[in-house]
């Protein structure tokens, strides 16, 4: 299991093939997660999980591009590839079919498919900060996109690549423990939790 409380994890990948533009795969999946994978319907890997999830999404399977708001963001249109991140204390269902839009934290484009240069991903977690970057999306000093309050557990770091006509490979995954200054009350405010919370964002 991780048990750093700050960390960063870096991971170079290569998504490549013959596919049409959006019929060449589903993408793969990054797990910080109680328990170590099990098989299962979201990129590979069981429903209902306990822990953060990043994907990797190279499929549109909704149809419709523009619809009702999820909670904290405003109604845009997403454009594949597309990374987003979810978080789940187990009682949340991934919802295929939509691409997982009813429980996104956060999510941004990320032209990272059939590239003739290196791709990373970038995930930190620091003093309950999640923030995911990658050269596909912005500059490296610049994240993708970032969500506050977010209080992890001591999880393992499993990663996945399904089986699609793109070929998914992952070339390396580099965890970093970070060193952090905190006050008193942040140590107090960072104690370790026993389940995964978004401050604001209320779970089932």
């Amino acid at each position: 299991p991780c048990y750093l409380r700050d960390w960063e994890m870096q991971v170079h990948f290569k998504i490549h093939g013959q596919g049409k533009k959006n019929l060449n795969g589903d993408g793969f999946a990054i797990w910080y997660t109680k328990d170590r994978m099990q098989p299962g319907p979201v990129f590979g890997s069981k429903d209902n999980f306990l822990g953060l999830g990043v994907f990797v999404d190279t499929y549109p399977n909704e149809e419709k591009q523009q619809e009702t708001p999820i909670p904290f963001f405003p109604l845009r249109q997403r454009v594949f590839p597309y990374i987003s991140a979810m978080v789940n204390n187990g009682s949340l269902t991934y919802d295929h079919d939509r691409d997982g839009r009813p429980t996104e934290l956060g999510g941004c484009t990320a032209m990272v498919r059939n590239l003739n240069h290196d791709t990373f991903l970038v995930i930190r977690y620091v003093k309950r900060r999640l923030t995911v970057s990658s050269p596909g999306i912005k500059p490296w000093n610049e994240p993708g996109f970032d969500f506050w309050d977010l209080r992890l557990p001591p999880a393992e770091f499993p990663a996945f690549l399904p089986l699609f006509p793109d070929n998914h490979d992952i070339i390396s995954l580099k965890l970093y423990q970070l060193t952090v200054e905190r006050t008193p009350e942040e140590e107090k405010r960072d104690r370790e939790v026993f389940l995964p919370v978004v401050d604001n964002l209320r779970l089932p």
